[in-house]
C-alpha cells in the first residue's frame, strides 16, 4: 500500500497544513510572501470544507456551507488589510477590510445555530441554560477589560469605537454559539472536537491579539500562526469521515452533569463578584452597572438551573415512588403496596366500626395455561383479568397483585355477603 492510498484525505491535509504553517513562521513578517501564505491557507481551507461536503454528503450541508462563506469572508478581509499595507502602505481604519472581518462573525454563528438544531431533538432547557451561564459570566468579562476600555477611548472616533467595540462583541457571540455547542447532546466524533477546537482556537486568537495590541502594541509576529492552527482545524473537521453524522439528532436522554461541567459552571458564575473584587483591591474604577447586571443575570440563571434540577429529581422520585409500589406488568398496585395498606383499612374500619372484606383472587389452571400458550399469551391473560376486575371495583376499592397469579383485593364498607 502506498503512502498516498494509506492516508485519509483529513490525514494528508493535517500534514501538508501543519508544514506550510511552519514555513509561514519562517518567512519575514510583514512581506508579500508572508501574506501569499496566511490568504492561501486561508482560502485551501474555504476548499477543504467545500470537498468535505462532496466527499461525505452531510445531511445538513448548511452548516457548512455558512462555516466555509464566513472563512472566506475573513480571507477576503486579509487580502483587504494587507494590499492596504503591503500595496498602498496605509492601514485606514475603519476599512473595507473591517466589513469582511466583522461579516465572518454572523456567518459562522448562523452555521453553529444549525449544529446545535440539528443535534437536539426538542427542547434543551439545562443545556441553554448551562450555555446561558457561561456565556454571560465570560461576556461581563470581556466588556470590563476589552469592550468597555475602547468604547471610552477617547482617542478615536466614533465609527473607529463602534468597529473596535464589535470585534470582541462579535467573539462572544461565538463563545455562546460554541457554549452551546459544548452543551447539546450528541456523538462526540472526531469532526465534532475538532470543530470545537477551530472555534476555540479563533476566539484565543482573537482575544489574544487584542490584549497583545492593547498592552505591547502587537501588529504582526508569530502568534499570527494561531489563526492558521484554527483554519488547520477547521478543514480536518470537515474532511474527516465523522463530519456527515455531525448534525444528526440525538436521542432523548437524562442530562447528567459531568464534575468538569459543573466546575466550568461554578467558575463562570464567580467571574461578577471576583472582577468587582479586583477592581475594589486595585483601586480601578468600578463598572459598577455592568457587575450589577451581570451579577442579576447569573444569580437568576443559576436559580433557574438549580429550579430544573428540582423538578427533575422531584420527577425521578415520584416515578420511583410508583415503581416501587406497582407491579410493572398490569399497574396494580404490588405486593409491597398490599402489605401497607391491608393494615391501614382493617385499622380505619376498626375505629369507624365499619365492615371490611379481604378476598384472594387466584386464576386456576394458569401454569398450564402458561406452558401452553407462552410467556406472552400468560402476560396478556393477567392484564385482561386485572381490567375485568378493575371494571367492577369501587374507587375505594383496593386490587392488588400479591405474587404470580394470585391478586388480593379490599373492599371498604361491604360485608363478605
Amino acid at each position: 500500500m502506498s503512502l498516498r492510498s494509506g492516508w485519509s484525505a483529513w490525514s494528508r491535509w493535517t500534514v501538508v497544513g501543519a508544514l506550510a504553517i511552519g514555513v509561514f513562521l519562517l518567512v519575514p513578517r510583514p512581506s508579500l510572501a508572508n501574506a501569499a501564505l496566511n490568504e492561501g491557507i486561508g482560502a485551501a481551507t474555504v476548499v477543504a470544507i467545500l470537498v468535505g461536503v462532496r466527499m461525505h454528503r452531510p445531511s445538513r450541508p448548511a452548516l457548512w456551507y455558512f462555516l466555509a462563506a464566513g472563512q472566506a469572508a475573513l480571507v477576503i478581509g486579509d487580502t483587504l488589510f494587507d494590499y492596504y499595507e503591503l500595496v498602498r502602505h496605509d492601514t485606514p481604519y475603519p476599512s473595507v477590510a473591517d466589513v469582511f472581518y466583522l461579516l465572518q462573525f454572523p456567518l459562522t454563528a448562523v452555521g453553529l445555530f444549525v449544529l446545535i438544531k440539528g443535534r437536539t431533538s426538542g427542547r434543551d432547557r439545562a443545556g441553554l441554560l448551562d450555555a446561558a451561564i457561561i456565556s454571560t459570566g465570560l461576556g461581563l468579562l470581556s466588556w470590563v477589560f476589552l469592550m468597555e476600555p475602547l468604547a471610552t477611548d477617547s482617542s478615536q472616533g466614533i465609527a473607529a469605537r463602534i468597529i473596535s467595540v464589535a470585534y470582541p462583541a462579535g467573539d462572544v457571540l461565538l463563545l455562546a454559539m460554541l457554549a452551546r455547542v459544548l452543551t447539546t447532546p450528541g456523538a462526540r466524533t472526531p469532526s465534532y472536537w475538532l470543530l470545537a477546537a477551530a472555534q476555540g482556537m479563533t476566539m484565543f486568537a482573537d482575544v489574544g491579539f487584542s490584549v497583545l495590541n492593547t498592552a505591547t502594541g502587537y501588529e504582526t509576529g508569530a502568534f499570527d500562526a494561531t489563526w492558521l492552527v484554527a483554519y488547520l482545524l477547521l478543514g480536518a473537521s470537515a474532511l474527516h469521515p465523522s463530519m456527515r453524522s455531525l448534525s444528526e439528532v440525538a436521542p432523548d436522554r437524562a442530562p447528567r452533569i459531568s464534575r468538569v461541567r459543573l466546575m466550568v459552571l461554578a467558575g463562570t458564575s464567580l467571574f461578577a463578584p471576583a472582577i468587582l473584587f479586583w477592581q475594589g483591591a486595585t483601586h480601578h474604577r468600578i463598572d459598577w452597572l455592568a457587575v450589577s447586571a451581570g451579577s442579576v443575570a447569573l444569580f437568576l440563571l443559576v436559580v433557574a438551573r438549580i429550579s430544573g434540577l428540582v423538578s427533575r429529581v422531584q420527577d425521578q422520585a415520584t416515578q420511583l415512588a410508583a415503581l416501587a409500589h406497582n407491579d410493572g406488568l398490569t399497574g396494580v398496585p404490588n405486593r409491597r403496596a398490599w402489605e401497607l395498606e391491608l393494615p391501614r383499612e382493617l385499622a380505619k374500619a376498626r375505629r369507624g366500626r365499619t365492615p371490611v372484606s379481604v378476598a384472594l383472587l387466584d386464576i386456576d389452571h394458569f401454569k398450564r395455561y402458561n406452558d401452553r400458550f407462552g410467556h406472552q399469551a400468560g402476560d396478556e391473560l393477567l392484564k385482561a383479568a386485572v381490567a375485568a376486575w378493575g371494571s367492577q371495583l369501587r374507587p375505594g376499592d383496593l386490587l392488588a397483585r400479591y405474587g404470580g397469579e394470585e391478586f388480593g383485593v379490599v373492599l371498604p364498607g361491604l360485608t363478605v355477603e
